[in-house]
């Protein structure tokens, strides 16, 4: 099996990691993730594609992007996690297999943050890991890609 294609999608004020909020979402920005997340695909004979966007409206054209393009994703939608039909529906219609990532527990926190609209289209959800979050999916999407090929 060849290289595997994994896009890595972060949605609004994640670009503010590290500044926004330490106690709740770390202290790494997410260059740093980012870093960590193309040593890990290395490893895993994978390649990884950054996009983050503070708009609605360009996520689900990124998403709309990886038809043929990706083998899977992982994706951060940020707040757009708890209210965005337009990004599951984007996710519905690329049908590339993607893991949903939250640094926070959001089952831990606010009402509101509960609920999470893209979970039910996703193949797994990783939460309350902080930025090792990000590794777990990363190497549970690869791990679930090569069982499906």
């Amino acid at each position: 099996m060849g290289t595997l294609r994994v896009a890595v999608i972060n949605g609004p004020n994640l670009n503010m990691l590290g500044v926004r909020e330490p106690a709740i979402y770390g202290s790494e920005t997410l260059a740093q993730i980012e870093a960590n997340l193309k040593s890990v695909a290395a490893e895993l004979d994978a390649t990884v594609d950054f996009f983050q966007s503070n708009s609605e409206g360009d996520l689900v054209t990124q998403v709309q992007k990886l038809r043929g393009a990706a083998d899977g994703a992982l994706v951060n939608a940020g707040a757009y996690s708890h209210s965005s039909l337009a990004l599951r529906d984007a996710f519905a219609a690329v049908s590339v297999p993607f893991v949903e990532v939250h640094l926070s527990n959001v089952h831990a926190r606010e009402p509101e943050r509960h609920r999470l609209v893209l979970a039910g289209a996703a193949i797994g959800v990783v939460c309350g890991l902080g930025s090792y979050g990000y590794e777990a999916a990363l190497r549970g999407l690869v791990r679930n890609l090569r069982a499906l090929k």
